[in-house]
């Protein structure tokens, strides 16, 4: 078996679609029930078996502090409270996060260019020595089954992948919105069209997101100079190299993956979550059924 033991964790954008609230809290701090998205990402590495994540923060704002308070503050202050007060259970939660495996947080190198490969690049000196590495885009959420465990179960099973992308089917009417996903004639990658135009434009109807295992030859490719579409780092870019040269292993995912890289697109996601993780779900189920029911009168 191949170990895979580390991730990196990206969250380093100045997310505007989410100004105000962006400007003093990282987009993947937004609530999913009573957790941070950042947390979902780290509770899908820890049900596959990581033991090292590297979170990469914007660069220059309070970005990191935020996150090393989250992760690491053990709030003696309000543990002492909640015991006092006979509520002991409900520091419970905290204690979990504190028992996550090592969580470091750096922040993105600010010399490098605008994109989503920048965050990667800046974890570097994490991850060069392993065999592989996982890369998740906090903007992604998976819910059942943990991508990352799936990755991992595929790289496993193919002993010379350069890398590992998941991939999910996703309709024809939303396939210009993503990367869609070419293959080779032996099921491997070929490349990804970014944003089709057109419905024939798409090699497929397989869709890729940010959830990758990588191996250190990525940096081969995932460097300054080599910017691409708007004068940006791309990771596919980088990918689409490594495929150039060898097999990248395209796994369909066997979770529902959801973003939440838009105010709507993330309120659809708490909802995804709030119906199928709480205890509440049907509550609100039901007060969106009757409040359809009124706005149809």
């Amino acid at each position: 078996m191949k170990t895979v033991k580390k991730a990196i964790i990206t969250d380093a954008g100045f997310a505007s679609r989410y100004l105000p609230i962006t400007k003093t809290l990282p987009k993947a701090m937004v609530p999913i029930g009573a957790k941070p998205a950042m947390q979902l990402c780290v509770e899908e590495c820890v049900a596959a078996g990581i033991e090292e994540i590297i979170i990469v923060a914007t660069p220059g704002t309070m970005a990191r502090e935020i996150y090393d308070n989250y992760f690491h503050d053990e709030a003696k202050n309000v543990e002492a409270l909640l015991a006092k007060q006979g509520k002991a259970e409900r520091f419970e939660p905290v204690k979990e996060v504190l028992d996550f495996p090592k969580v470091t947080v750096i922040e993105q190198d600010a010399s490098l260019p605008y994109g989503n490969g920048s965050p990667i690049v800046s974890a570097k000196e994490f991850v060069k020595d392993v065999e592989a590495f996982v890369v998740l885009y906090s903007d992604d959420l998976i819910f059942g089954k943990s991508d990352v465990k799936t990755l991992i179960e595929a790289f496993n099973e193919h002993e010379d992948a350069k890398a590992v992308i998941a991939a999910q089917e996703m309709p024809e009417e939303v396939w210009h919105k993503y990367g869609m996903i070419a293959l080779k004639d032996n099921g491997t990658l070929s490349h990804i069209v970014e944003k089709p135009e057109t419905p024939d434009k798409s090699p497929s109807n397989l869709t890729s997101y940010g959830r990758y295992l990588l191996t250190p030859e990525v940096f081969e490719y995932l460097i300054p100079s080599n910017t691409g579409l708007d004068g940006e780092l791309w990771t596919v870019d980088a990918i689409t190299r490594l495929a150039e040269n060898g097999d990248v292993i395209v796994a369909k995912s066997e979770g529902k993956w959801m973003t939440t890289g838009d105010p709507k697109n993330y309120f659809m996601t708490l909802l995804e979550y709030v119906f199928e993780q709480t205890d509440y779900g049907d509550e609100v189920c039901e007060v969106c059924y009757n409040r359809l029911k009124e706005k149809s009168k």
